[in-house]
């Protein structure tokens, strides 16, 4: 971290809005709000309106610097060094203009002859001039080629000052299937200033979400418990049902932030896949560097819908289990695939006794491991009218869109 922590001991905010006053009449006021670490105050027009106690016990605002300098707690603008550069474009474009409006309507230049007796105007014919009389156009002989160049180095040194390439600004240049690694080698310049803004940004984005969760602490209590039916995430079974806020590590965020160069897919697989077979890479991490945000959730949906699938599977399996078990009780063939039962012994009744004259009568048994209950009949029942049934005529009732 590049320069020096400084804390906020007070901070004003004002600004001016409209309204209406006792007469009747439109007037500006002045809004200002003055808050510290112990109470806060609220001004219209320097008359104290409210004052309070600060709940918070600190004051919930973030400085983020934008480019961090030594010695200096504001930091500085990315165009801090172009205004003046702009400026100066911003002239010579005005006087490049003046000239060409001069030069587009010309003067007209009339020497031994008497402009009062022509007529102005496209499509006209002067005639009976004087001999001597001279008649022409004030021609450009401003060469623009030098002003323009002179610009053209003017735009080129703010694109080296503010590091961000030309091309990066929508200028004409050739499609071509560049990586990721050679665009960031290309754009390396506004890269190295992503990484800078990145370090001081992430700072500022984690201590914003420390003073989020520690204003939901304060004002809505309930919601430190967790409650599964919001969808809450639980690291492990030794995470507390109940948040403390006293504790540091409620407040420790991350920010992940996506690239910001295009990352061709396909590559990124293959890169994921190879570091998968080594076990150097685990699922979790492999859809965090695909950008997903939330790579927890993402794998709950995935067994969620495995789980679905495997459900479904079983369902249609016992489906067709009970289906060849309705074939085969009512014709005694088989369905393909399914083995024939061997047949009963003659002369045996349910528990194995042999009983002499007896014959075996009944239905066939159905397939092993399906019972013959309700189910099958209703199965058959099913497969009767779909296969003999005879179909309803069926009309369609037009309507008048």
């Amino acid at each position: 971290m590049t320069g020096i922590d400084y804390r906020l001991l007070r901070f004003k905010i004002k600004y001016k809005f409209w309204g209406t006053s006792l007469e009747g009449t439109r007037t500006v006021y002045t809004y200002t709000e003055i808050i510290t670490d112990d109470y806060i105050e609220e001004y219209v027009n320097d008359e104290l309106l409210d004052a309070r106690e600060n709940p918070l016990g600190q004051i919930p605002i973030v400085h983020i610097r934008n480019i961090e300098i030594s010695g200096s707690p504001w930091g500085l603008s990315d165009i801090v060094d172009l205004i003046p550069l702009n400026r100066e474009y911003n002239e010579k474009c005005t006087e490049i203009s003046d000239i060409v409006n001069y030069h587009a309507a010309p003067v007209t230049i009339i020497t031994g002859a008497k402009a009062s007796h022509l007529e102005k105007g496209a499509r006209k014919i002067w005639g009976g001039l004087p001999k001597d009389a001279n008649v022409f156009n004030l021609e450009n002989g401003v060469d623009l080629n030098g002003p323009l160049a002179y610009l053209e180095l003017i735009k080129r040194s703010m694109h080296e000052l503010t590091g961000v390439p030309e091309t990066a600004l929508g200028q004409a240049q050739a499609i071509s299937n560049t990586s990721g690694v050679a665009l960031s080698i290309q754009f390396f310049p506004l890269m190295q200033r992503y990484g800078l803004k990145q370090t001081s940004y992430t700072r500022g984005l984690r201590r914003i979400n420390e003073l989020v969760l520690r204003t939901l602490f304060l004002y809505e209590p309930e919601c430190r418990v967790y409650d599964p039916s919001t969808q809450g995430i639980r690291v492990s079974d030794e995470q507390p049902l109940v948040i403390d806020p006293r504790d540091p590590e409620v407040y420790d965020t991350t920010v992940d932030w996506p690239p910001p160069l295009p990352v061709d897919v396909l590559v990124k697989l293959n890169e994921i896949q190879a570091k998968l077979a080594l076990g150097l890479e685990s699922k979790r991490g492999a859809l965090r560097d695909l950008g997903e945000a939330f790579p927890g959730e993402k794998m709950q949906e995935i067994f969620d819908e495995r789980l679905t699938e495997a459900k479904e599977d079983g369902a249609l399996e016992y489906i067709k289990a009970q289906i060849a078990s309705a074939i085969l009780r009512t014709t005694g063939l088989p369905p393909e695939g399914v083995e024939s039962p061997p047949p009963a012994p003659a002369g045996s009744d349910s528990s194995g006794s042999a009983k002499s004259g007896a014959t075996s009568s009944g239905p066939l048994p159905g397939v092993p491991g399906v019972s013959q209950g309700k189910d099958t009949e209703s199965v058959l029942s099913e497969l009767v009218t779909l296969s003999k049934g005879t179909k309803l005529a069926q009309r369609r009732n037009p309507e008048n869109d």
